[in-house]
C-alpha cells in the first residue's frame, strides 16, 4: 500500500462519514422547518408521506421476497426478472405519458425507450446458452454460503429501508416549504447522498461476503461473514468508497462500447484484442476499476485500483476467461431485479398519490423509484459477491479441488463459436467484394 493510496483511502472514508453527518443534520433541519415551523396550505404531510413511506416498505419486502425466490428456483426467478423488468419500466413510462403535464410525458417517453433498450439488451446478450451457464455458476457459487451471509443480507436490506425513510422525511420537509432553487438544491443533495451511501452499503456487503466465499473456494477455509464485515468497516471502507465512485461510471461507459461493438458485428473478444480508440478506453478502464476488484480488496487488503488491476490480469492469464467473466449475466439480473422493484414501488406511490393529491404524484413516483432501485441493489449484493468470488478464485487456481469442468467446457465452446463467427465473416467479405466488382 503506497502513501498516495493510503491518503486517498483515508480521504474517501472521511468524506463518506462527513457527508453522512452533514446530510443527517440537513434532513433533521428540513424536517423540523417544513413540518413544525412552516405551515403550507398546499402541502399535506399525511397525503405526501403515507404513499412514499408505504412504497419504501414495499421495496424492502419485495427485495427480501426476491432473495427467497432466487434461492428456491434460480432459473425461474431469473427468467421472470428478465421478462418483467422491461414491462414494469414500460408501465411507469405509460403512466407518466398518460397523466403527466409539461415535461412529465417527455420523461415517460424516455422510460418507454429505456424499456425497449432493456428488451433489446436481453435479445442481444441474454442468449439461451449464456442463461444456462449463468444459472449453473450461480448454483455452484451459492451452494455453500459462508456463515451469517443471510443475516448480513437481511440486516442490510432493513438498514437501507430505514435510511431511505429517514432521507424521505427531509425531502418532504424541503417540499413543504416551496423555497424554489434552494430547496431543489437540498433535495438534489439528499438524492445524491442516498445513491452514494447505498452504493457503499452494497459494496461493503460485497467485500465481506466475497472474502468469506473466496476462502471457501480457494482452500476450504470457513470465515464468518460477520467477522469479514467488521474487518471491512474497520480497515477497508476507504477502498470501498473509491470503488463505489468509479465502478458505476465505468460500467456505463464500457456497456455503451460493448453495445456499439456488438452492433458492428463484432464480439467481446475482438473488442479486447483491438487497439482502436474505443477499445483502448474499454480495455484500460476495466483495469482501473471493475467490480471484481472488491474481492481482492477483501482478501488481500489492497487499494481498489490495484485490486482491480490484479483481479483482471488474473482473468487474462487464461485464454477466453476474460470474455466469459465480462459476459456473466449475474450483474444484469441483479440490475433488472432492482429496476423492477423500483418500478413497482414507483407505481404504488404514484398511483396512490395521484388518487389523493395530484400535485405531487410525479415527484413521489420518482423518489419511490430511486429508493426501490437502491434497496433492491443492496439486497442482491450477497448473490453478486458469491459469483465474483467464484470467478476470482478460479482465475487464481483453475486446478483447485472446488472447481469442476463447467468453466473450462464453456471456454472451449466459446472458442469454437468465435472461430465459426470469424470463418463466416471471411466467407461473407469475398462475396461482397465480388458483387461490387461485377457492378
Amino acid at each position: 500500500q503506497t502513501l498516495t493510496g493510503r491518503f486517498f483511502r483515508c480521504l474517501f472514508a472521511a468524506i463518506f462519514y462527513s457527508q453522512l453527518i452533514l446530510i443527517s443534520a440537513l434532513v433533521i433541519f428540513l424536517t423540523l422547518r417544513g413540518l413544525l415551523f412552516t405551515k403550507s396550505p398546499n402541502f399535506h404531510p399525511k397525503k405526501w408521506y403515507t404513499p412514499l413511506l408505504s412504497s419504501v416498505a414495499l421495496s424492502g419486502l419485495l427485495s427480501l421476497s426476491w432473495q427467497c425466490l432466487f434461492l428456491c428456483n434460480i432459473a425461474a426467478t431469473a427468467k421472470a426478472t428478465i421478462i418483467l423488468a422491461p414491462l414494469l419500466t414500460f408501465s411507469v413510462g405509460i403512466f407518466f405519458v398518460t397523466y403527466g403535464k409539461i415535461v412529465v410525458p417527455g420523461i415517460g417517453g424516455l422510460l418507454i425507450l429505456f424499456s425497449f433498450a432493456q428488451a433489446i439488451h436481453s435479445w442481444l446478450f441474454v442468449t439461451r446458452r449464456r442463461r444456462e451457464f449463468t444459472f449453473t455458476i450461480t448454483a455452484l457459487s451459492t451452494s455453500v454460503l459462508p456463515p451469517r451471509t443471510r443475516v448480513i443480507a437481511v440486516v442490510s436490506s432493513i438498514l437501507s429501508v430505514l435510511y431511505s425513510a429517514f432521507l424521505a422525511a427531509g425531502i418532504g420537509g424541503a417540499t413543504a416549504t416551496r423555497k424554489g432553487l434552494v430547496d431543489i438544491l437540498f433535495i438534489s443533495l439528499i438524492v445524491i447522498s442516498l445513491a452514494w451511501t447505498m452504493q457503499v452499503l452494497k459494496n461493503v456487503q460485497v467485500v465481506a461476503v466475497s472474502k468469506a466465499a473466496y476462502a471457501h473456494f480457494a482452500n476450504y477455509d470457513v470465515i464468518n461473514a460477520c467477522d469479514a464485515l467488521c474487518t471491512t468497516l474497520r480497515s477497508q471502507l476507504g477502498s470501498v468508497c473509491i470503488g463505489s465512485t468509479l465502478v458505476p461510471v465505468f460500467v456505463v461507459i464500457r456497456g455503451m462500447i460493448r453495445t456499439i461493438n456488438r452492433g458492428g458485428n463484432g464480439s467481446d473478444r475482438t473488442m479486447y484484442a483491438s487497439h482502436g480508440d474505443c477499445a483502448w478506453v474499454a480495455n484500460h478502464m476495466v483495469l482501473v476499476g471493475n467490480r471484481y476488484g472488491f474481492v481482492h480488496v477483501g482478501v488481500h487488503n489492497k487499494g481498489f485500483v490495484q485490486a482491480s488491476r490484479d483481479a483482471w490480469q488474473e482473468f487474462r492469464r487464461t485464454v477466453g476467461l476474460e470474455e466469459l467473466v465480462d459476459a456473466d449475466l449475474t450483474s444484469s439480473i441483479c440490475f433488472l431485479s432492482a429496476f423492477g422493484i423500483g418500478a413497482i414501488s414507483a407505481l404504488t406511490a404514484g398511483i396512490w398519490e395521484f388518487n389523493i393529491h395530484k400535485d405531487y404524484f410525479f415527484q413521489l413516483t420518482l423518489y419511490a423509484f430511486f429508493i426501490g432501485y437502491f434497496v433492491g441493489r443492496v439486497s442482491s449484493a450477497w448473490l453478486q459477491a458469491c459469483v465474483m468470488a467464484y470467478f476470482v478464485a478460479y482465475a487464481a487456481n483453475p486446478e483447485g479441488a472446488n472447481f469442476d469442468n463447467t468453466i473450462s467446457e464453456r471456454i472451449a465452446r466459446q472458442n469454437v463459436e468465435e472461430n465459426k463467427r470469424l470463418a463466416d465473416n471471411e466467407v461473407r467479405q469475398p462475396e461482397e467484394e465480388q458483387e461490387i466488382t461485377y457492378m
